[in-house]
């Protein structure tokens, strides 16, 4: 675990800073990034970039950059204080709606480009007569899964939060209803 210059004690606030960081890192999202999200979502009150930089040990620049990914995001949002003239900056605190926010991101910057990109393959790979029967069939495969996973999400958007988190901690119970004879469904 790297230790940031202002997350210098082990608070249990400090600790979950530095822990979203470091697996912000392993989801592929800048460490700093993860860090200041994590910073706003335990702060009680709204805070500004000095505030975020002076806390986090974080240059200055690197928070503004990252407080607007993570307003792209809609992770995070500017809220006005009275008598202050400079942005102030709150989380989204409700988990369910963070990750929603988060999956919607990532759909549209992995899922939806996939689902494109193996489109035109497909195009092309059905005016190719040299194409393997094989390969065409993974590609369709492909496009298959990754249609099957948008569609997924689309309806998971209108099953309300507190269905979905029931559907969650049912777990095997889900498993046991797809089963049949003892043997599991494909």
């Amino acid at each position: 675990m790297t230790e940031i210059t202002g997350i210098s004690d082990a608070s249990a606030k400090s600790q979950f800073i530095l822990y979203w960081g470091d697996m912000g890192g392993q989801w592929g999202v800048n460490r700093s990034v993860a860090q200041i999200h994590a910073l706003l979502f335990l702060s009680v009150s709204p805070l500004n970039a000095e505030q975020i930089s002076g806390e986090l040990g974080i240059a200055r620049s690197n928070v503004s950059n990252s407080l607007k990914e993570l307003v792209g995001w809609k992770l995070i949002r500017r809220v006005p204080v009275p008598g202050d003239r400079r942005e102030h900056f709150s989380a989204e605190t409700d988990v369910w709606e963070m990750a929603m926010r988060i999956a919607q991101g990532r759909k549209e910057r992995e899922i939806d480009p996939a689902i494109s990109a193996i489109s035109d393959c497909l195009d092309k790979a059905s005016i190719e007569p040299e194409i393997h029967p094989e390969v065409l069939k993974r590609m369709q495969e492909m496009q298959a899964f990754l249609t099957t996973v948008d569609t997924w999400y689309g309806q998971m958007l209108n099953v309300p939060k507190s269905k979905l988190n029931l559907l969650m901690k049912m777990g095997n119970k889900v498993i046991s209803l797809l089963t049949l004879n003892g043997k599991k469904s494909e």
